[in-house]
Parts: structure tokens; C-alpha cells; sequence
């Protein structure tokens, strides 16, 4: 392109030239002068990238852009409206950094703040891990390979715990500490409130908290079986007399009985047992006797 627009500068001022021969030479010349004009922008990375001297990197990229700190991060302004992150020298450390602090070149520190690893020791396996469902969601020390979901690990619902040992809602939320939980849907209706998961385990062990042994929850679970066998028994009863109640007002009338006098008819003679018989004229009752 320069190479047109030499020979076109070149050619004599004497000679004629055509209209679209001069409309080209011009678009020549502004198509020259734009790309002049677009090799004089530098890219922020080329000095750093032509950089084959030895020479420190960030002097150089001290020297073609200038650095701008933004809430403690430095950054290169490139000078394209862009902001770049400075980069971490690897030889930022104790000898780098007095070498180039010597040279005049700013040096980045590495104030990362090391956060140390806590490990918890499994109490199935005895290993340690970092991280676990059990641990996360119930604080309790087992490992995810460790995990029995089926029979030790299981979850039991809020109802059925507070059925199956007796508990109080209290139990759970003030009793110290409070026993953790996992929230679900509902797996019967999701319209109805999420259920409350516990781990079985410390359900248990809560239980044990609040009756002392096994046999004293046995002991409770028979005797609240006796008074709801007695609250059923009495329901029963009352509902029963209730019934023979109404049953009574509404079909018995009570009568009173007078005593029948028998009104006897005229008497009949048997000649073969020789008696007399004679029989009442409003009842069909009859009598039979012997004159003496």
C-alpha cells in the first residue's frame, strides 16, 4: 500500500492526470495515513513481550503505562480504557524484593493470610477428613465412606420421634444443645410444610437424656398404653349409655296392670270323670273341679 502511494508521490506534476486517477491517489493517501496512525498505538503487553534484553518486567511495564491502586489491587492502566490486574513477580520474595527495591522497582507483597485446615477424626474408621454430609449438616464426626444411611445413619422424622420415644417439642429446641436437623418436602404432598429430618442416633441419645434407660421408656410407652386402653373403655361405656337412653325414650312407655276377675259361664258335666267344667266369659282361661 505505502509502495502505491510512493509512485503515485512520485509521478511528474507536469503530466495530466485523469479525474479517477487522482480520486485514487487519494484514497491511497488516507488509507496510508490511517494505518500510520493505528501502528503508533501500542499494544499494553508488547514491550513486556519484546522484552528479550533480560530486563525486569515490571520496569518495563513501569515505563510504557502507569499503575493505579483500586481498593488495595494494583492495576495498569493500559491506556486503551482498559485496567489490568498487575501481575505477581515469582521473585518478589526476600532477596528479589531488596533487589528490587535497589533498582527503584515497586515491589508486590503476597499478604494472602494462610487459613489453616481444621481435621476431624472419623469415629468409625479413624481417619481424619475436612469435610462431611454428617458433619456438615449434624456435627457428627464420620466420613462420607464411613456413611450408613440404611440402619446407623438413618433419619427419622420429628413425628415419628416424638412418637416412637415419647419426646416433647422442647426436647428438641431447648434442651441443650438443640438437636440438628435437615428440612425436605414433603414426600406425601408437596403443598403440605417441609418435614423435619434428625439424625437417629442423636434422637436416641436425647431420649436416654430425658427417661434415663431403656426400661423406664418401656415402663412410660406401657403405662400410657393402659390409660388409653381406660379412656376407650370409658368412651365406650358413656357412648353405650347414651344410646340406651335414647332408645328407651323413644319406643318404651310404661303401663300400669289392674287385676282380671273371672266372670265363669255356665258349667259342663263330664259323666266319665264325673267333673265339672266351667270357663270365664272375657278370658279364655277354664277351670275344672269336683262336687263334692
Amino acid at each position: 500500500m505505502s509502495e502505491e502511494v510512493a509512485s503515485a508521490t512520485a509521478a511528474p506534476t507536469g503530466s495530466t492526470l485523469t479525474t479517477a486517477q487522482r480520486a485514487r491517489i487519494e484514497r491511497n493517501q488516507a488509507k496510508a495515513l490511517k494505518l500510520r496512525e493505528a501502528k503508533l498505538v501500542a499494544h499494553p503487553y508488547k514491550d513486556l513481550a519484546s522484552n528479550k534484553d533480560g530486563s525486569h518486567p515490571e520496569a518495563v511495564l513501569s515505563q510504557s503505562s502507569s499503575v493505579i491502586k483500586v481498593q488495595g489491587t494494583k492495576y495498569i492502566d493500559s491506556g486503551g480504557g482498559f485496567l489490568l490486574e498487575q501481575p505477581v513477580l515469582p521473585g518478589a520474595g526476600t532477596a528479589g524484593a531488596a533487589a528490587a527495591a535497589g533498582d527503584g522497582i515497586p515491589v508486590i507483597e503476597d499478604d494472602a493470610i494462610a487459613i489453616p485446615v481444621h481435621y476431624e477424626e472419623c469415629l468409625e474408621c479413624g481417619d481424619q477428613f475436612a469435610d462431611s454430609y454428617l458433619f456438615s449438616n449434624f456435627d457428627h464426626s464420620v466420613c462420607d465412606k464411613c456413611r450408613d444411611n440404611e440402619e446407623k445413619h438413618s433419619l427419622i422424622t420429628r413425628t415419628e420421634a416424638k412418637a416412637e420415644y415419647l419426646l416433647k417439642d422442647c426436647d428438641f429446641d431447648k434442651r441443650q444443645p438443640p438437636l440438628r436437623y435437615i428440612s425436605r418436602k414433603n414426600p406425601h404432598n408437596v403443598r403440605w410444610g417441609e418435614m423435619k429430618l434428625y439424625l437417629h442416633l442423636q434422637v436416641l441419645k436425647r431420649a436416654m437424656e430425658v427417661w434415663g434407660s431403656e426400661d423406664e421408656l418401656v415402663r412410660q410407652h406401657e403405662s400410657r398404653e393402659d390409660k388409653r386402653e381406660v379412656g376407650k373403655a370409658r368412651k365406650y361405656n358413656k357412648q353405650m349409655k347414651q344410646l340406651r337412653m335414647e332408645v328407651r325414650s323413644s319406643i318404651y312407655t310404661k303401663k300400669t296392670h289392674e287385676i282380671h276377675q273371672h266372670e265363669f259361664g255356665p258349667d259342663t258335666y263330664n259323666e266319665e270323670e264325673d267333673t265339672y267344667t266351667h270357663t270365664c266369659l272375657s278370658c279364655p282361661y277354664s277351670e275344672t273341679y269336683e262336687k263334692m
